[in-house]
């Protein structure tokens, strides 16, 4: 009797949702870890106050945005410049949040939904898009996002620690690991798709023009940014309607 008890609880948590959702999770967890530690050492070597650093990863939650506003924090950029720029790097969260919520039970309250929501990354995204089951559990995707968002939280306050015990000198030089990790981000894309060569190539010529025309030079780092990344997009839905071939 007592392992057949045994064996029910076990088979319990196997299809419990929640449980499910920390193990699809922890693949995510381990791979943000080291970024979230990049970028608690970017932040610091770029002069941002701890707390505002923790802030951004505790209410942004969003890795790319937060790096880039970082750089811009560091350029001096406007705050609205800086709020512009990554409300669009983010404007996928919308079509990605509304995508899932087609496969949540109609009956989930619109608070919950909200909650949900904010935790939805790429990588998030990607796995709970992937199940088979075609409604999914809010437990589930609370499960995936919790852990990862834990895992991301956590590991931009190790970032800050160790950055205070480096020397001050390695400290500037951690400036170039964002710009490091977005290469090695867009490399492999490169290599595997001439379309997003050709998108990358309009966005670099568009803002060396914007650097170099007389009458844009005076622009702020931000807007730069904000008018490439519109026109590279624009130019991307014109020659590839279709979408990329990634």
């Amino acid at each position: 009797m007592e392992q057949d008890k045994v064996k029910q609880v076990f088979r319990s948590s196997i299809t419990n949702p929640f449980l499910q959702g920390c193990k699809a999770s922890i693949p995510i967890a381990v791979g943000y870890i080291p970024i979230a530690i990049t970028f608690g050492l970017v932040a610091k070597s770029a002069g941002i106050p701890d707390h505002i650093t923790l802030l951004m990863s505790f209410l942004v939650f969003a890795g790319a945005s937060q790096f880039v506003g970082v750089n811009l924090i560091a350029l001096g950029t406007n705050p609205w410049e800086i709020v512009l720029t990554t409300f669009i790097l983010n404007l996928r969260h919308f079509l990605m949040s509304a995508s899932l919520s087609r496969r949540i039970d109609a009956s989930v309250s619109k608070a919950w939904r909200c909650l949900l929501a904010f935790g939805i990354t790429d990588e998030t995204f990607s796995v709970a898009s992937m199940q088979k089951d075609q409604t999914l559990s809010p437990c589930f995707i609370m499960a995936l996002n919790m852990l990862a968002y834990t895992a991301w939280t956590a590991g931009t306050w190790a970032g800050i620690f160790l950055a205070t015990g480096l020397p001050a000198s390695l400290q500037a030089s951690m400036g170039i690991a964002l710009y490091a990790m977005f290469i090695g981000l867009l490399v492999p894309s490169l290599k595997n798709s001439k379309p997003i060569v050709l998108v990358v190539l309009i966005s670099m010529s568009i803002s060396l023009a914007l650097s170099w025309l007389p009458l844009t030079q005076s622009m702020s780092a931000g807007w730069k940014i904000i008018i490439s990344t519109m026109i590279a997009a624009l130019a991307a839905a014109i020659i590839y309607p279709k979408g990329l071939e990634v």
